[in-house]
């Protein structure tokens, strides 16, 4: 089994138990009131595992199953199995906090934010992937083919944009945190990841 694959599990393990039970989600979510008064800080990194619902839930794990086998495969080919896996569930988890930092900065006034899921975190997979695969077709809300470069631009515009001024329940912010800190952790863990994005993007197959 892939780590990719064991992180789903544990994911889908605790999302469940949330499910189920409240006071575990309760306390395992990102809640930056509670985070700053309590000083309970892991829950940036607990939130990560939790899920609102079953479509939450598939959607993410179907993302990052997609996306991870592929990004694992760098850190292997990087570092060796055994270390390329751990660094990769490290650079996983690094991306899931650092994602929800500037949310507990920003939110710790504020007593009816909280937040869950893995979008931080597997947003940061997905540009990951962008850096080595820039013209890749990815299916833009699994309908329309675009190059991986142009998805992962709209991606952070549309995630900015959304996180000043969107409404909608969505953690826009973690996406837009959690994929620069996927580029950050690529360029500082997977340098080839920055050759080869280099060597790619003057390539465009389109005109080839």
């Amino acid at each position: 089994m892939s780590i990719t694959l064991a992180i789903i599990a544990v994911t889908c393990l605790i999302s469940w138990q949330g499910f189920n039970n409240s006071t575990l989600f309760n306390k395992l979510k990102h809640y930056p009131y509670i985070e700053n008064r309590n000083r309970e800080y892991y829950r940036m990194l607990s939130s990560g595992f939790l899920h609102g619902s079953t479509m939450h839930l598939v959607i993410n794990m179907y993302v990052l199953w997609i996306f991870g086998e592929f990004v694992e495969d760098q850190f292997v080919s990087q570092y060796g199995a055994m270390m390329g896996r751990l660094l990769y569930v490290l650079a996983y988890l690094i991306t899931i906090l650092l994602a929800d930092i500037p949310t507990h900065f920003s939110k710790q006034n504020d007593p009816n934010y909280a937040a869950i899921g893995a979008s931080g975190g597997t947003s940061g997979i997905i540009m990951i992937f962008i850096l080595f695969k820039p013209w890749s077709e990815l299916l833009f809300y699994f309908v329309l083919p675009i190059p991986a470069i142009i998805f992962g631009l709209l991606y952070l515009g549309y995630s900015s944009w959304a996180s000043k001024n969107s409404n909608d329940n969505i953690g826009h912010s973690a996406h837009f945190w959690g994929a620069i800190a996927g580029v950050a952790i690529a360029l500082i863990m997977l340098p080839a990841s920055s050759r080869t994005f280099i060597q790619q993007i003057g390539n465009i197959p389109y005109f080839n």
